[in-house]
């Protein structure tokens, strides 16, 4: 009897261990995973789109975005933030993470341009960088690519125009102009489109020699490196590459 009883609970306790194993394999496959995208501020609008488009076709899958500019998100990489995926509004910051080892073979997969966002209407009648001389108007910060590139277009142009305020993103300049603390602005086109209910965006010929080619890369250390490929490669796929195009970017 003894020996019966024993014989009994062992099988039992086998088949709790595995219909335990069971449940567990079968919460970790459907639990998908979170991958982290660091990308340029300039991206929010079309990459939480894009993000959303993921998650839709990845069961489980979470993204989670941290938007900033690029020179402070490839200072936060370098030094060892936790994160899967980095796209940068230049390749010169790119760069640098790849220098670092922190991120190999990044592929380019849009390009924007600049534009001198006015309020709606254009009360000052700005049709080009010289109208801005006399007017305030901000830019974004030199070490970020959208300040590179207004510095870029300004010594093409001939002009001596000093923005009135530096600002650490492209958002942030925008914001200047829409809470009325400038008259203009020298931010992507895509972020003016984004803002067209209340802004007009003015081309000028000197941005097509400022143009800004945006690189994104899986990075190295990827706490979830088959999610930051599987976003990268999506990223470049011709169904998202209309997102963006829709958002104002241009193809490379």
């Amino acid at each position: 009897m003894r020996a019966k009883a024993a014989l009994t609970a062992t099988a039992a306790l086998a088949l709790v261990s595995l219909a335990a194993c069971g449940s567990g394999d079968g919460a970790e496959a459907g639990s998908g995973g979170t991958v982290t995208v660091f990308a340029a501020a300039s991206l929010t609008e079309a990459f939480t789109e894009i993000g959303e488009r993921f998650e839709a076709e990845h069961e489980g899958v979470q993204v989670e975005f941290n938007f900033a500019g690029s020179s402070d998100l490839a200072a936060q990489i370098t030094e060892g933030a936790p994160a899967d995926v980095f796209a940068s509004a230049d390749q010169p910051n790119m760069d640098k993470v790849v220098e670092a080892g922190a991120a190999a073979e990044p592929d380019t997969f849009a390009i924007n341009q600049l534009v001198i966002a006015v309020p709606a209407g254009n009360p000052d009648g700005v049709t080009g960088l010289a109208d801005l001389a006399g007017l305030d108007f901000a830019a974004c910060a030199e070490e970020v690519p959208c300040g590179a590139a207004a510095q870029t277009a300004i010594d093409a142009s001939g002009t001596d125009l000093t923005p009135v305020t530096y600002e650490a993103d492209v958002k942030s300049t925008l914001q200047k102009l829409t809470l009325g603390e400038v008259d203009a602005a020298l931010v992507y086109r895509t972020d003016a489109q984004a803002a067209d209910d209340e802004v007009d965006a003015v081309e000028f010929p000197e941005s097509a020699g400022a143009v800004n080619a945006y690189p994104i890369a899986a990075l190295e250390d990827a706490p979830n490196p088959n999610l930051a490929a599987e976003f990268a490669a999506y990223v470049l796929a011709d169904d998202t590459r209309a997102v963006l195009e829709a958002a104002g970017f241009q193809r490379p």
